[in-house]
């Protein structure tokens, strides 16, 4: 087929007024002007009006079986609170809780133009019934948490990796989510690494995330602190430095890290990130329910340390009473842009898209429209020019007009 719209936004080209994709066999097969492939192609046309055809979103940090969460909990006065609030809420909920919720999430996903994500399972069990719940494209880290030695870190990771090596999907994929430093053992961390690196899977992590974790690693000391040791954790592997430090000692940084939050950093952790080529995910709500120090996004990026978007879970979004939240990347670029007012919507769009593939190791596969990559587009109905249209996608708001997969309609055009 080839589908038309009023204004076409590659992401890694400039727009492209009355723009046509060209998709076959799942993939974008040509890009251009309208009335250039309609000339010498007898595709299948469809005219999706005034619409912005763009790339599917890349949320590249999410909890979908955490989405029934929302409105919960309200906004902790302490980051060990909520994080033993919601360890307490977890262990009430049943896997049918988690079942819902993660199906629920993956709708809110779509249909507010996401089409890849990068999600952290609480509950391997889910998979891979969840994955046929959905079109999405998705890469499922298996989360990891031990802070005592109960339970030994290589049988862990083995229990973790056998499920891992049994999940096969066309759509979707595996990663490895030792969930943070304070949460996991160093043994773990190194383990997981390694395997990562054999397997070349990804890994993900929660780190730096708040000021509790900064001082518990480099000051040994703290709210933090205090509690994981009166929790049995071996606290030997604190004041040797920042967070990062203690991730570089465990041999976890590289290309292949997606490490979640990174908002407080210690002298040296940039130059770290850049040439162990982490990619850093920043999730804005998050930040704001949590009232952190600003994100360094500018330093990061100065840095050229690639940093991309996600939506976190709704259980660390702030909801006002009587108003319902939502899982849209929509919502994190325009939280984005309220905190940094100087960062041009086009530079905003891209860590929602190509940043975020760029992290997921899909260059060039999502993210963009560019021949070769997945059919992976979504249509926002919009009589935008080309000259204003970065700014009328951030405005966007609920749902999007039409969303196609893969090449298949997962939303069909309005």
């Amino acid at each position: 087929m080839i589908l038309r719209a009023r204004v076409l936004l590659p992401i890694s080209a400039p727009p492209i007024p009355d723009g046509g994709v060209r998709v076959a066999h799942g993939r974008i097969a040509a890009v251009g002007r309208w009335r250039d492939l309609v000339r010498i192609d007898d595709s299948r046309k469809i005219d999706l009006g005034d619409v912005v055809l763009m790339p599917g979103l890349v949320n590249a940090h999410c909890h979908l079986d955490y989405t029934l969460m929302a409105g919960q909990f309200p906004p902790p006065k302490c980051f060990t609170d909520w994080l033993k609030t919601i360890t307490d809420t977890k262990a009430d909920w049943s896997y049918s809780d988690y079942a819902e919720s993660w199906t629920k999430g993956a709708e809110m996903l779509v249909r507010s133009g996401t089409t890849t994500v990068g999600d952290v399972e609480a509950v391997p069990q889910l998979l891979p019934k969840m994955w046929d719940t959905t079109p999405l494209r998705v890469c499922s880290f298996l989360e990891m948490i031990g802070i005592t030695k109960r339970r030994l870190p290589e049988a862990i990771l083995q229990e973790v990796s056998d499920k891992g090596i049994n999940l096969q999907h066309p759509r979707c994929r595996i990663g490895l989510s030792p969930h943070a430093p304070y949460s996991t053992l160093p043994e773990l961390l190194c383990l997981s690494a390694r395997t990562a690196r054999r397997r070349r899977w990804l890994l993900c992590t929660h780190v730096a995330e708040s000021a509790l974790e900064f001082q518990m690693f480099a000051e040994r000391r703290g709210e933090m602190f205090d509690w994981l040791a009166r929790s049995g954790r071996d606290m030997v592997d604190c004041g040797q430095g920042s967070p990062v430090r203690h991730l570089e000692r465990c041999g976890i940084l590289g290309p292949n890290l997606l490490a979640i939050h990174m908002n407080y950093l210690g002298r040296g952790d940039l130059q770290l990130l850049q040439s162990r080529r982490v990619n850093v995910v920043h999730c804005p709500r998050s930040h704001s329910y949590f009232r952190h120090d600003p994100f360094p996004l500018r330093a990061l990026t100065r840095a050229g340390v690639n940093v991309c978007l996600g939506t976190d879970s709704l259980a660390s979004v702030y909801q006002r009473r009587k108003h319902s939240v939502e899982l849209s990347m929509f919502e994190e670029m325009r939280a984005l842009a309220e905190r940094e007012p100087g960062l041009r919507p086009r530079a905003i769009l891209r860590l929602a898209t190509s940043c975020g593939a760029r992290a997921l190791a899909l260059n060039g596969k999502a993210g963009e429209i560019i021949p070769g990559a997945h059919a992976d587009l979504i249509a926002l109905r919009s009589e935008a020019t080309p000259s204003r249209v970065y700014d009328t996608v951030l405005e966007h708001r609920g749902k999007v007009s039409a969303c196609m997969i893969g090449g298949r309609w997962a939303l069909a055009p309005e």
